[in-house]
């Protein structure tokens, strides 16, 4: 097990492109996406994701806390400008080193 931060993003989906570039540079290689996002913003209300014209994307990503600072410098100008919400926090990761294959 190893400490990793967890970046949790939420873009419409026209702005995808642009996000997932950002992570590439930011050398995040592997994401799990989910189209078809919908909700209610946590500041006053006043995000409604339901009320939006095109679809949102959850977009959950995973790195080091060495890299995170330097993803937040690529991340955050691509919120600032297209919109969305990100959140970090920290977890761990478990990787299994051997599988056991089902009869």
């Amino acid at each position: 097990m190893h400490p990793v931060n967890r970046i949790e993003i939420i873009v419409n989906s026209a702005e995808l492109g642009k996000m997932l570039d950002g992570l590439k540079q930011a050398n995040i290689a592997g994401y799990l996406l989910i189209r078809n996002v919908a909700g209610q913003g946590f500041i006053g209300g006043s995000q409604d994701l339901e009320m939006t014209l095109l679809d949102n994307v959850y977009i959950i990503a995973f790195c080091v806390p060495d890299k995170i600072k330097s993803t937040v410098e690529i991340i955050r100008p691509i919120l600032n400008k297209f919109g969305g919400t990100c959140y970090i926090s920290d977890a761990t990761e478990i990787r299994s080193m051997r599988c056991v294959a089902s009869l």
